[in-house]
């Protein structure tokens, strides 16, 4: 019997089964990544990242990633955390350069055990998010929009290399995306599915986030999720260009820059290091 060695990461609280295919190449199906993000079957997990060798030249590795249904999503700003900190420690280096399906994200130690990642220029065009041109009216733009489902209502969308819809509340621990994230994860308005988030303003350098991610549902932390929220915040007018996010696994620091890039630093970490036998699959 084969094994199949993994490393469990997780970036506050948003866990990642971690698989190895720069030597070995390993092609997953859809319900071969159910089995093994099954908590009760499998390891457990949101996503099952695959790194891979690069296509890019400047990149380091190539991230692979898949959400606990078994689809394949663009980007996810806590993996990359992750991966890039594998990565820094494997060529003892303090920096790294994470290729995923939305581009390169240059990664960096900042020390304090955090990583900081550019995730890229927030995508704030409906083409680039997408929205479904359809459903939009004259008056609409991406930073609001006609969505609602129970006390969800007017969105700002924003797209980090995956679609993103901020809702913005006034109690963001009882805003109840258990209820209402899967209807609005698949609403017409996103042709790709959305992620979900309920934003609570504490002040303009503080946010209290929660985020039903498409795909994997309910989860202590979303990177990309927290970009999101502070672009969405800082064009309404109620937030500055840097804030903490605080999500259920801790706290992330975003500063949408200048140059219109997203800066996430926060930190990453191994769980446990194991194999899994190939009967699972």
């Amino acid at each position: 019997m084969s094994e199949l060695p993994f490393i469990k990461m997780h970036g506050l609280g948003n866990d990642f089964v971690v698989l190895d295919a720069r030597r070995k190449s390993l092609e997953l199906n859809a319900a071969q990544v159910r089995v093994i993000a099954d908590r009760r079957v499998g390891v457990g997990c949101d996503q099952v990242i695959t790194i891979e060798p690069p296509r890019d030249g400047k990149a380091d590795v190539f991230m692979r990633i898949r959400n606990s249904d078994g689809g394949e999503v663009s980007t996810c700003g806590n993996a990359a955390r992750c991966i890039a900190d594998l990565v820094m420690q494997e060529n003892n280096s303090d920096t790294a350069v994470i290729e995923t399906a939305a581009g390169l994200l240059n990664a960096k130690n900042v020390g304090g055990g955090m990583i900081s990642v550019d995730m890229g220029p927030a995508r704030l065009d409906w083409r680039h998010i997408p929205l479904t041109p359809s459903l939009m009216t004259k008056s609409s733009d991406t930073l609001h929009l006609d969505v609602a489902a129970g006390p969800f209502s007017d969105p700002a969308a924003v797209g980090m290399g995956n679609p993103h819809a901020v809702f913005f509340v006034e109690n963001a621990e009882a805003a109840p995306l258990e209820t209402f994230g899967p209807e609005l994860e698949r609403h017409p308005m996103f042709p790709e599915g959305v992620n979900v988030g309920a934003a609570q303003v504490i002040s303009t350098s503080e946010i209290r986030l929660r985020v039903w991610e498409r795909g994997s549902g309910l989860t202590r932390a979303c990177g990309s999720g927290a970009c999101a929220a502070v672009v969405a915040a800082n064009r309404r007018g109620l937030s500055g260009r840097e804030a903490d996010v605080i999500v259920d696994g801790g706290r992330l620091n975003i500063e949408w820059t200048a140059n219109d890039h997203v800066l996430m630093r926060g930190p990453a970490a191994v769980s446990f290091i194991g194999s899994m036998s190939d009967s699972l699959l």
